[in-house]
């Protein structure tokens, strides 16, 4: 954000009074705080918008809250994305819960990431009590208990909600990549894997899928298929394979297969005409935090990926916001960052505003921080080296302000932030201390019945509930293999047929040649006898003659 071109502004010390945020003093300006001339009114000024606006609450000048002097956002600017950053307590989700009331009540569908379980009770209206009616009159606000249309998922029906999953060919290589844990090498081998599945048509639905394909890869009849392009190393894919194993034992395996949800589902209005909201139930996988903040990277790019480009809009068609968003950013590789910073510059014109919810901005990555135009800080801590070392680098990425924001951020109070936001012309505002609006709606869960009846009388409830296991990349690769080694074991069996008959043959060859020669006949007894060789050498007389022909068959010519 450029720097704000105020001449009068200064940034003077000033002691926090009853508790209150602490800002500038009187020496800088004479005027009180109610003067139209004064610095106050100089910054209410600009968060006086023509256009529908969010109202976040009254701003705080000199230790006093100013009900007249009120605090807004342009609805038109809520798709240029924005931060939600602050200490653990210090608001951060109630502030989530009013910007998402009001776009609701604005007709604007939101996406809210529930990972503490605490965030459902915007389906149901608020309690008032003494603290909610003291805010209200604090900032002018005319607080009516009011629930709003709401719809609650779960990551693969992994707790309460309607289960949302994804096939592995949509998650793709980059993101598998980051929750696999990979390296750059390891990435560019399963990129290598997506590659193949994609050009033999083998449909990587579940974990199972690109199990096999892996494992068909490195086998030797797989071996030969990436020799073009660089092959699959055994040691690579036994990583791989792995890394697939250890993070189907937490449970991923139920995050993936279909029916695969509609990330459109998300870009509904109830018949009131107010935005749906939409609520990612997280606590049941909390403690896989690099799992499901990769997860709703997936459902953004999705959303990208689908949708048209629009331009700007008088309204986003959907916010989304992403809690706990230093958990995305946490060991990614580059491709990853490259990936999450290309979406975000330009899943703008698509409509949407997507919102980080973190500690500090320093969790955020500079490229991405640069993308967010809105900015809601609550208060920061200081009581480490690295602490004061945040905050100063969290003073430094503000515009220019008439506050001493080092001191300010580390006095506000619980339901206190500095903000800043774009104007309807696309400038930042002036940097506002404030005093923020209590949500009416219920700030807790709801209780596990009412969860439970919601997600089961949701019309998108039967569309999602049940898995289906159709044919992908698995069965085919099982099936080709039960082919192939049933051809294997045939060409075996027939080999094995082939030399039993030839060594059948070679014993029958032996066993004519051992046998006894035959007793010889009649005839040949008589042609042997000594009596015949007797005969024969009188062969000229006219007896032996007819013996002969008798004996050779030939019959006497009469004369």
């Amino acid at each position: 954000m450029s720097e704000s071109t105020d001449p009068d502004a200064t940034t003077p010390a000033s002691t926090p009074a009853d508790g209150a945020a602490p800002a500038a003093g009187a020496a800088a300006d004479a005027a009180g705080p109610d003067d139209d001339s004064g610095p106050a009114a100089r910054i209410a000024a600009g968060y006086a918008f023509t256009g529908p606006a969010l109202d976040l609450g009254a701003l705080l000048w000199d230790g006093v809250c100013l009900p007249d002097r009120q605090i807004r956002i342009p609805l038109s600017m809520l798709n240029r994305h924005g931060l939600v950053a602050g200490a653990t307590g210090t608001g951060k989700t109630k502030t989530l819960q009013l910007i998402a009331e009001q776009l609701s009540a604005n007709g604007v569908p939101v996406f809210l990431a529930d990972v503490k379980g605490d965030v459902s009770g915007i389906s149901a209206p608020g309690a008032s009590h003494e603290k909610v009616v003291q805010r209200a009159a604090d900032v002018a606000q005319e607080w009516h208990a009011t629930g709003f249309p709401s719809e609650f998922y779960s990551l693969g029906g992994i707790g309460p909600g309607i289960p949302v999953r994804s096939t592995v060919t949509s998650f793709g290589p980059v993101l598998m990549s980051k929750v696999l844990q990979l390296n750059q090498t390891q990435e560019q081998s399963l990129g290598l894997i997506f590659h193949y599945a994609d050009a033999k048509g083998l449909e990587l639905v579940d974990l199972k899928d690109l199990r096999a394909v892996a494992a068909f890869l490195v086998s030797d009849q797989g071996k030969p298929e990436l020799k073009g392009i660089g092959g699959l190393s055994t040691v690579t894919a036994g990583v791989i394979l792995r890394a697939l194993t250890a993070f189907e034992q937490q449970g991923a395996g139920e995050f993936f297969g279909e029916p695969e949800f509609d990330t459109g589902e998300f870009l509904r209005t109830a018949a009131d005409g107010r935005g749906v909201v939409s609520v990612l139930e997280l606590p049941a996988v909390q403690d896989k935090p690099q799992l499901f903040s990769t997860f709703l990277m997936w459902l953004l790019a999705d959303l990208f990926n689908d949708l048209p480009e629009v331009g700007d809009l008088e309204q986003p068609k959907l916010v989304f916001f992403f809690d706990e968003a230093h958990l995305l950013f946490n060991g990614a590789s580059k491709a990853f960052l490259d990936s999450i910073t290309q979406t975000v510059r330009l899943i703008r014109s698509k409509g949407i505003g997507v919102f980080f919810v973190t500690q500090t901005p320093k969790d955020v990555p500079a490229d991405v921080l640069a993308q967010l135009g809105n900015r809601v800080q609550h208060a920061l801590r200081a009581f480490t080296p690295d602490d004061a070392k945040a905050l100063r680098a969290t003073v430094r990425t503000f515009p220019h302000s008439a506050y001493d924001l080092e001191e300010l951020l580390t006095g506000l109070g619980t339901g206190e932030a500095v903000i800043t936001v774009l104007s309807e012309n696309g400038a930042p505002t002036p940097v506002a201390a404030t005093r923020l609006r209590a949500p009416q709606s219920l700030m807790g869960p709801v209780d596990a019945a009412a969860l439970d009846a919601a997600v089961k009388g949701s019309l998108l409830y039967p569309r999602y509930a049940e898995p289906v296991d159709r044919e992908s990349a698995y069965e085919k690769i099982s099936a080709e293999q039960a082919a192939a080694e049933a051809a294997a074991e045939a060409a075996a069996a027939a080999a094995e047929a082939e030399k039993r008959a030839g060594a059948e043959a070679r014993e029958a060859g032996k066993a004519a040649r051992r046998a006894p020669e035959p007793a010889p006949s009649l005839a040949e007894q008589v042609v042997g006898s000594g009596l015949f060789r007797s005969l024969a050498r009188s062969i000229g007389t006219q007896l032996g003659r007819e013996i002969s022909r008798s004996v050779f068959g030939t019959a006497r010519k009469r004369r």
